[in-house]
């Protein structure tokens, strides 16, 4: 019987756990990939873009088709609310560590990283809010600010590759 309830209640843990394992780990489990996360950041970009493109061609049809204006919307939103949880969850929460305001040129890099973070989080706000497609570019300049920022070099790199 004992080990019955062990077995459940070892069940019921890596349920609960299993449960909450949305989100990129911050166990921390060391497993970091940064330019994929960029990347999925700028295919985000591209979705709010496609979204808020539908929802404008759906919106000026002679016949509404509501069913695909809530979904489009509903997309822009999940995909802009993901481009504000990698910003934070990730980069912000895990990959970004605080400096010294002493060691002056990191403390100015480190908040200039945290600057552009929040920039781009606030345009997926704003994105969230309109079908006004400044945003996504706003979105893609601050991404690409943020690059740059964040992989230096390797970023420089990466463009001469494509």
């Amino acid at each position: 019987m004992r080990r019955l309830i062990q077995g459940i209640g070892m069940a019921v843990l890596g349920a609960a756990l299993t449960a909450t394992a949305f989100a990129h780990c911050e166990i921390p489990c060391g497993i970091y990939d940064d330019p994929a996360r960029t990347a999925l950041m700028a295919e985000d970009i591209l979705t709010v873009e496609k979204s808020m493109n539908e929802i404008v061609r759906l919106s000026t049809a002679e016949k509404k088709n509501y069913n695909q204006l809530v979904r489009w919307t509903m997309n822009k939103e999940e995909h802009a609310t993901r481009i504000q949880e990698t910003a934070t969850q990730y980069f912000m929460f895990q990959r970004i560590k605080p400096v010294s305001p002493d060691d002056k040129g990191a403390y100015d890099d480190y908040v200039t990283k945290l600057t552009l973070l929040h920039q781009i989080t606030v345009e997926a706000m704003k994105a969230k809010q309109t079908t006004d497609l400044a945003h996504v570019r706003s979105m893609r300049s601050l991404l690409h600010e943020f690059e740059h920022a964040y992989f230096g070099a390797e970023a420089h790199e990466h463009e001469e590759k494509e």
